[in-house]
């Protein structure tokens, strides 16, 4: 596969692209071809076809399980310790079975990359008749000694906060973990100040470089003790849109000096829809570029929310409306917004009016003022798709003049407009796809 799936490397920047499933499926079809030759390649291939296991639905789950189960009641080599990635992620209604999972982690004692993205179907409120089962041994099951794990993304499934039974479980991993992702599916009513109190839930990382955290404000506070020397990378979803509590600002204050890169998932238009819905408050100011003032990469979302108060000015993001060192900005979800906007107006993919694009044209354009981002050399489209509506077989033309007008404004700056593989989008480019620019 391209890129490699098990290059741990890749994966530490939020700007690489993931593996996509039919990718995945594309590889394993052809190893599949290779070990059917005959036995003798089908020994070779063991280890291929077990490196990298994606779960999509819990049937696959079963039948992992099952093989490993049978080879190992028939005295046959176990294929599970060919395993060097496993990677869950299924829909809400086909997740896997907590003892399958656990039978397959019992039975792949060399993991190096470990991904449950909301894929274990973990009853919360009930008592788990297989104690091996339970959310705390679930995690523990990935915690050894030797762990090679040097990858790890996590679902909370308790309803205690993580730091019950992570900070135990990170201690025997922390040796070569360099990436960790956590969320949670609840949101804890205790405080923060008692957990931070705790001393037995703090964690050393010494090598963790990327983290990824979808958590919760009381949480927060807790991992902000942790000691994580070579952070350098940042990815945050408050779960409980609580950018404003302490928890926020505890952990920004103690690690926001040494991020290089941080992206906030959460759209500046769901932050103020959300505010809206509480009670009047007094309106906080959120230092965030004082709290960081090395970064050099922020990513957010096209969906910013236009300030009524200063129309002239669309920030990127709520939290960071300036930052004196930011160098590069990468924007999702680019096709999104394109499509909503387009839909008011339905057009022919001929007609070259981009009216309905005004709004995100001065949004990327408010990007570019030298007193918000003065040292700003890079924005970056990180949508497959949104490159694909642009430079694909058949572009709508008012959409490669968007671009264009977009273009046009970053030359003035003269700051690269790249596409989700990091290439230059150059007129050229836009002149091929079918539009004559004048």
């Amino acid at each position: 596969m391209s890129p490699d799936p098990l290059d741990i490397s890749l994966g530490l920047s939020f700007l690489e692209r993931p593996c996509q499933l039919e990718g995945y499926y594309a590889a394993m079809q052809n190893k599949r071809d290779m070990a059917l030759v005959n036995k003798f390649w089908n020994r070779l291939l063991q280890e291929f076809l077990y490196e990298f296991v994606w779960i999509s639905r819990a049937s696959q789950a079963k039948a992992l399980a099952l093989t490993l189960l049978t080879q190992y009641v028939d005295g046959k080599p176990i294929s599970g310790q060919h395993m060097r990635r496993l990677h869950m992620e299924t829909p809400a209604l086909r997740r896997c079975a907590t003892d399958d999972i656990r039978t397959i982690l019992d039975y792949a004692p060399h993991l190096i990359i470990y991904s449950d993205h909301h894929s274990v179907r973990c009853t919360r409120y009930s008592e788990f008749n297989d104690v091996r089962c339970s959310p705390e041994q679930m995690v523990s099951a990935l915690a050894s000694p030797n762990s090679k794990l040097r990858r790890l993304s996590l679902t909370n499934y308790s309803d205690d906060p993580f730091p019950h039974h992570l900070s135990p479980m990170l201690q025997q991993t922390a040796a070569n973990l360099e990436y960790l992702e956590l969320s949670s599916s609840s949101i804890p009513l205790v405080s923060g100040h008692l957990f931070a109190s705790s001393s037995s839930l703090v964690a050393s990382l010494p090598v963790l470089q990327s983290l990824k955290l979808t958590l919760d404000n009381t949480t927060f506070a807790v991992i902000a003790a942790w000691d994580m020397p070579s952070l350098r990378n940042v990815s945050v979803v408050s779960s409980d849109f609580s950018y404003a509590g302490p928890g926020f600002a505890y952990f920004f204050c103690a690690h926001g000096q040494k991020l290089r890169q941080l992206e906030l998932g959460h759209s500046s238009s769901l932050i103020a829809e959300h505010n809206l819905t509480l009670p009047p408050r007094p309106v906080q100011h959120i230092p965030l570029a004082e709290w960081c003032p090395n970064l050099k990469e922020f990513i957010c979302s096209a969906d910013a929310e236009w300030n009524w108060r200063n129309p002239d000015w669309i920030a990127p993001h709520v939290l960071l409306p300036a930052h004196e060192h930011l160098e590069f900005i990468g924007i999702r979800d680019i096709d999104k917004r394109l499509l909503d906007d387009a839909s008011a107006f339905p057009a022919d993919d001929d007609d070259t009016d981009d009216a309905p694009f005004f709004p995100l044209v001065e949004q990327l354009s408010s990007l570019l003022y030298d007193q918000a981002f003065p040292s700003l050399r890079y924005i970056r489209d990180l949508s497959r798709a949104s490159h694909s509506m642009r430079a694909g077989e058949r572009p709508q033309a008012r959409i490669v003049k968007f671009w264009a007008r977009v273009l046009a404004r970053c030359g003035e700056r003269q700051v690269w407009l790249e596409d989700y593989r990091g290439v230059n989008v150059t007129l050229r480019d836009l002149r091929r796809a079918g539009l004559v620019l004048q």
